[in-house]
């Protein structure tokens, strides 16, 4: 990635700075849309050059580097309850932008929108977000003890617009996001890889031993197809991929798949070129007609009737920055069958696009294309042993040639990744070399961000000649940060015993003691329950992952698994730890040391909760990593508390959706934390976040089928907490809907 320098602005800035210690910071400002509602409920989406300080924040109606003296509409700070959601895609003014949600997690009320032009502009911007609240997260480490950082959220819906400086003081450097508005919808991002915004991703394919053996059966154009060999063993169907490199970014493919526009379509796909959509669920979902007609496909079908065909689309970008793509066969009721057209089902498909470090010489961006298709024909077989000829001539094959029409139309179309000329900005920042954000923000600047996004009428009314069309193809670029994945042969870390204090003589903890609404299963086979597997299946981070980035297996986890609760409720349940029935309230629960209270609010009609308990035998050794996570402050949670999923067993579209990787929750959806006496409970609110819930609705089609391994821990982001260790783990066997209590 490359970031935009604009000399004069930093030559000013350091002028002022002579014989100061010079300090390292990053400003982000660009183009963005600004959604909402007037006063008379007409919807706007006003064209706004956004700025990002440190965690200040302001928004103007015109650049302020082309327009000096220009004052901001909006301002505000970024505050330690700030969400930032991704909504996806929704259609404003006939196009598609990208939306992202402001909110403060614990006042509903306080909430805006802005919009961007593509997905790797959203991105981009949340990471930017992202790093101002690790900058805020810092900050009140380094003042504990002292006043702490003002949160007030006075919000100014007049026209008054306080002083802001022109710049501020002690950033060196600036990172852009999008080009100028004329070239805003038409034009790649451009954010830089100085301050490295991802240094809290994961830059691994996944985190926990997958089952799939893919064997390599042909390969054609410079496209792999391979087919999974433990699916073949298992007589359930049959699961082949294509696997190509491409010369784009992660984000520009996947605009490119997720595009319906024929033309473009026509260039790269053969099979499905002619699609329209039906419906749009929400932003990460939707419903596309397509047509094809044999006449075009002769070498592949022998039908004798043009065929169509209904699926549904279900997307969502990762933490890592790759992107899935769920494709289903569906039906629709504003797409009955068509005379003429002989209905048919498309083959269960997914897509998934992650990026690759280019190599030391070059610049090209590059990604990892994987289109994975179902296949129930008992023609594999005769297609792949006896005649391979014969399945050159089928459906599927043209369907997995689509990522080699995909690798062939960016090489063919150049201009879709080139970058204009701009200077390249490196910096290394860290929590050391992180600046006090006095030196970032204006001591003027009191609104949170959220309500500096909230619907002001009077502001946005007076100047509606700036809404704008859109037409928009767009060129993305993806940061580029180097991973490496050590072999799964390296011994195993134990889990350290400096997190609980040794000096105190164990108790001895009896899980028959402790009872949940779930029952504990007996072995592998049992349904409708819960066991307590080790850390052998999932990687974590070694000791010198932060030089060569290094995971390792893991280990037995550090609390034991004490109980897990299957509940259901017309509300969401919060602060379960506190219901007197809990075991945390009972004479057992009382005499542990400590105990974890995982509660999993999963969205549905009615709401579930899927409590696990974890008991210590020890108490929390003070000044440990664990002891900063329990008492420290929920902006050091949200940054630590990580989940490792993992599908063991289960239809392989579930397993696809809900991924290997490890998610920092406190970062994807609302985490709240309950400290009393003896126990830390977090509830975590799956149904804040759009992409969890449409996630955790497909899983729930499946759950009786579905074996599920979930770890728990704390990221370690210092060398002295690596290598990293395993809370807990919990296997769910086949859990039923109508078994919660």
């Amino acid at each position: 990635m490359s970031a935009k320098m604009h000399s004069g602005e930093i030559s000013d800035r350091e002028g002022s700075e002579a014989g100061q210690e010079e300090k390292s910071g990053l400003e982000y400002f660009g183009w963005i849309y600004h959604l909402g509602v007037n006063s008379i409920g007409h919807e706007y989406c006003h064209l706004r050059f956004l700025f990002l300080r440190g965690r200040s924040v302001q928004m103007y109606k015109r650049d302020p580097h082309e327009n000096p003296g220009i004052k901001p509409i909006r301002k505000g700070i970024i505050g330690p309850t700030l969400m930032v959601e991704e909504l996806g895609r929704r259609k404003v003014h006939n196009g598609d932008l990208y939306v992202l949600r402001f909110c403060n997690r614990l006042d509903e009320t306080k909430k805006g929108e802005i919009a961007c032009a593509t997905a790797g502009e959203a991105s981009k911007w949340m990471e930017a977000f992202e790093q101002a609240k690790q900058q805020l997260d810092y900050e009140l480490a380094q003042r504990s003890g002292r006043h702490g950082l003002s949160t007030e959220a006075e919000l100014n819906l007049e026209g008054h617009r306080p002083r802001v400086r022109r710049y501020a003081h002690g950033l060196k450097k600036l990172i852009r996001i999008g080009k100028g508005p004329e070239r805003l919808l038409r034009h790649a991002s451009n954010i830089g890889n100085g301050g490295r915004l991802s240094e809290y991703f994961e830059g691994d394919a996944t985190d926990a031993i997958e089952a799939h053996e893919w064997k390599c059966v042909r390969a054609v154009n410079g496209i792999r197809i391979l087919e999974d060999v433990a699916s073949l063993k298992s007589g359930k169907g049959f699961l082949v991929k294509s696997v190509g490199v491409v010369d784009a970014s992660a984000d520009m493919v996947f605009e490119v798949v997720l595009s319906l526009d024929k033309h473009q379509r026509y260039e790269w796909d053969m099979m499905t070129g002619d699609l329209e959509l039906v419906d749009s669920i929400n932003g990460h979902y939707d419903v596309v007609y397509g047509t094809y007609d044999p006449k075009y496909l002769t070498r592949i079908s022998r039908w004798n009737s043009k065929r169509d065909f209904v699926f549904s689309r279900q997307w969502f970008r990762g933490q890592d920055g790759a992107y899935t793509i769920l494709q289903f066969p569906a039906g629709h009721k504003k797409r009955p069958p068509r005379s003429g057209y002989l209905r048919t089902k498309i083959n269960p498909s997914t897509w998934e696009i992650r990026r690759l470090d280019p190599s030391p010489n070059s610049t090209v961006k590059k990604c990892l294309v994987t289109q994975m298709l179902e296949i129930n024909s008992s023609g594999w077989g005769p297609w792949k042993e006896r005649n391979c000829v014969k399945f050159e001539k089928t459906i599927p094959y043209a369907l997995l040639c689509q990522v080699s029409g995909l690798r062939e139309y960016f090489e063919a179309n150049p201009a879709l990744t080139s970058d204009s000329p701009s200077a390249i900005v490196q910096s290394n920042i860290s929590t050391d070399s992180i600046s006090s954000l006095s030196d970032f923000e204006d001591p003027e600047i009191k609104e949170e961000f959220y309500d500096a996004l909230a619907a002001d009428q009077a502001l946005e009314d007076e100047d509606s000649d700036d809404e704008v069309d859109f037409s928009k193809s767009g060129k993305l670029k993806l940061k580029s940060v180097s991973w490496a994945l050590a072999s799964l042969v390296l011994k195993h870390p134990a889990a350290p015993t400096s997190e609980l204090d040794t000096r105190v003589s164990p108790v001895s903890i009896e899980v028959n003691q402790f009872n949940g609404t779930l029952p504990k299963g007996t072995n592998d086979i049992d349904t409708n329950c819960w066991t307590s597997p080790g850390g052998q299946a999932f990687k974590i981070r070694g000791k010198t992952y932060l030089t060569d980035y290094s995971k390792v297996m893991g280990s037995d986890p550090l609390l034991k698994l004490l109980a897990v609760d299957w509940l259901i409720s017309d509300d969401k349940i919060d602060g379960a730890a506190l219901n007197p029935k809990c075991l945390v309230q009972s004479e057992a629960g009382k005499k542990l040391p400590f105990i974890l209270v995982i509660n999993l609010q999963v969205p549905a009609k009615p709401n579930y909760s899927l409590v696990l308990y974890y008991g210590a035998d020890r108490p929390i050794s003070k000044g440990s990593l664990l002891s900063k996570f329990v008492d420290g402050s929920d902006i050091f949670r949200d940054s630590r508390f990580k989940l490792i999923p993992s599908i063991v067993e289960g239809y392989w579209m579930v397993k696809r959706a809900v991924g290997t990787k490890a998610c920092l929750l406190g970062k994807a959806v609302t985490c709240r934390y309950l400290r009393q006496d003896n126990f830390l409970e977090i509830d975590v609110d799956i149904g804040s976040s759009s992409v969890a819930r449409s996630i955790i609705s497909l899983v729930l089609g499946y759950v009786t089928s579905l074996v599920v391994d979930l770890a728990i821990l704390i990221e370690a982001k210092e060398e002295k907490e690596l290598p990293e260790y395993i809370l807990g783990t919990v296997r769910l066997n086949r859990i039923r809907l109508d078994s919660a209590v």
